[in-house]
């Protein structure tokens, strides 16, 4: 049986659900729903419509899971909760502070229309939240230690491009290596939010834009760069183009713990990845969390879920016997 998928928006992540979908033989793209004039958006799946963002819920008895591709600065928190009230949903939340508060409100509306709605799927959060769980439940005497980068945050330069006077953005997140490497000597640092990270911004304004202001409010956004030391460069959007043209990522979890009785033994665990493209690696962990929420809905699940809700044999398409046989 097919899972069919609706993905609402197409940008950078709603072509790589596309392009994930292609890639797993149990999920049919069946529309895709946009805010622009639907004529003028072209997508690579052939015999699937782009229709209206309006007319989404017309269609919700032909769509199994809706994948919600917004950004999480000012589209999710509205998005999310509003398609929970007819479809099953994903969607790639990343505002980490404000997740409880994004958690609660789309659980409210799942649970009263009994649907599953999945939230902030993808690597952070998603998969380095998973690795962060694993590793305190093995060393529970240790320390969390999350490095990003270097490479292109869709959230953070999404969040630039709002502000007024900006015309396009990419912004870089790069870990900073003195700290990195003391992490990985075992040495157990108490380390903050500034010393761990750089952030790099490309910045295109619009002509006349306030330059000065546009800085200051990066600089001082809070949940995004208040936090860290943050560096702005205004370019041409002709230099954005040629050297900030692709999208890649990547990042580390560390999990530094001792054991023992007298806690005399080291550990460390790490989980990295590198990515080419952020949005189709993100793209992948959600299409394997709308997998998930057909599977947990066909059981009778209902309301807001997180990766930590979901049973692993739930995101492979592998049967429980294959796993088992191949995996285990």
């Amino acid at each position: 049986m097919q899972i069919r998928i609706g993905i609402m928006g197409y940008g950078n992540l709603g072509r790589g659900i596309e392009c994930a979908i292609k890639q797993n033989p149990d999920l049919e793209l069946v529309a895709v729903f946009t805010r622009r004039n639907p004529e003028s958006v072209h997508i690579l799946t052939e015999n699937v419509k782009v229709y209206p963002a309006e007319d989404a819920v017309k269609m919700k008895n032909d769509i199994d899971v809706l994948i919600l591709c917004g950004g999480s600065a000012t589209d999710l928190p509205e998005q999310t909760k509003e398609y929970a009230k007819y479809f099953n949903v994903v969607d790639s939340f990343d505002t980490h502070a404000k997740i409880p508060e994004h958690f609660e409100n789309v659980n409210e509306t799942a649970s009263t229309n009994g649907n599953i709605a999945i939230i902030s799927a993808g690597w952070d959060p998603g998969m380095f939240s998973l690795n962060r769980l694993y590793a305190n439940a093995v060393l529970p005497q240790g320390e969390d230690y999350t490095f990003w980068g270097k490479g292109v945050s869709q959230g953070h330069s999404d969040a630039i491009r709002r502000i007024e006077g900006v015309l396009d953005a990419k912004q870089y997140t790069i870990p900073i290596e003195s700290a990195l490497a003391e992490v990985r000597s075992g040495s157990n640092p108490k380390l903050a939010t500034r010393e761990k990270h750089l952030r790099e911004c490309f910045v295109v304004a619009k002509e006349g834009a306030d330059l000065a202001r546009i800085e200051n409010e990066i600089k001082t956004m809070p949940n995004y760069f208040a936090d860290y030391d943050t560096i702005v460069h205004f370019i041409t959007e002709e230099e954005l183009k040629r050297d900030h043209s692709g999208i890649p990522h990547g990042g580390f979890v560390i999990r530094s713990g001792k054991t023992g009785w007298n806690l005399e033994n080291n550990h460390i665990i790490e989980y990295n990845i590198k990515l080419d493209s952020n949005p189709e690696f993100t793209a992948s962990v959600i299409a394997a969390c709308a997998r998930a929420a057909f599977r947990m809905r066909s059981e009778g699940m209902t309301g807001c879920k997180t990766i930590f809700d979901i049973a692993p044999a739930y995101l492979s398409p592998l049967s429980g016997e294959e796993l088992r046989k191949t995996m285990l």
